[in-house]
């Protein structure tokens, strides 16, 4: 169980190649499309939230990234120096990978539950053509027009219209979501995306091939 407030806004600021949190907030409507946001304090189990990971379990590096879908430096990040981390470490068990999500305001939530909505198997697949297109999703307009375009999204990956909108109108996940980020981010001291923990040590964001030389050593290369 975690204890917290859920937190009207989160004022965010882009700097030195990252997305800056100033406190791990979140604007969350009572209803995760159309609600409107209210402060309150409350307790929510999050054991339910599964992790979401690539790779080996048993691979002898364990890489976590904390990324924001509405962070374009996330994005950059998945369109390049992930794609080839996934070839040369995930994909050959050195590292086991754990994606988690951080959530600036309800359109980073809203895409994660779109990315969550088809399960485990189809997270990643979800997670790339969301970054893919997030220039283009996140400009949409206002939430109606950014969700129309998240649920096309979603089609794309196979989801029909009533799993779509069972996963967007679950309230309780959506708290649920927010408090396992929280807890998340209070425990690694997450305050900008992406952000990364390298076998237990926080890495913030860098070229692949300082990543790379990173991930040689912790193997012993």
């Amino acid at each position: 169980m975690t204890r917290f407030a859920i937190v009207i806004c989160a004022a965010v600021a882009v700097a030195a190649g990252a997305y800056w949190l100033t406190r791990p907030a979140v604007e969350l409507p009572n209803n995760p499309l159309v609600g409107q946001a209210n402060a309150q304090e409350t307790e929510i189990d999050t054991s339910s939230v599964v992790e979401m990971v690539q790779g080996a379990e048993d691979a002898p590096v364990e890489i976590i990234e904390y990324a924001s879908f509405t962070c374009p430096h996330c994005a950059s990040f998945h369109e390049g120096p992930y794609k080839q981390l996934k070839k040369d470490f995930i994909d050959t068990g050195k590292v086991k990978f754990v994606y988690r999500e951080v959530y600036f305001d309800r359109y980073g939530l809203w895409a994660s539950m779109i990315a969550r909505c088809a399960g485990p198997d189809k997270f990643f697949g979800l997670t790339d053509l969301i970054f893919k297109s997030q220039a283009d999703w996140t400009r949409a307009g206002g939430p109606n027009e950014i969700v129309g375009e998240l649920r096309k999204i979603g089609r794309l990956a196979g989801l029909d219209d009533d799993q779509l909108e069972a996963c967007l109108q679950d309230a309780n996940n959506a708290q649920t979501l927010v408090a396992w980020y929280q807890e998340n981010a209070e425990k690694d001291g997450i305050e900008a995306t992406p952000t990364f923990i390298v076998n237990g040590k926080k890495v913030e964001n860098q070229s692949y091939a300082d990543f790379k030389t990173l991930i040689e050593e912790e193997l012993g290369n």
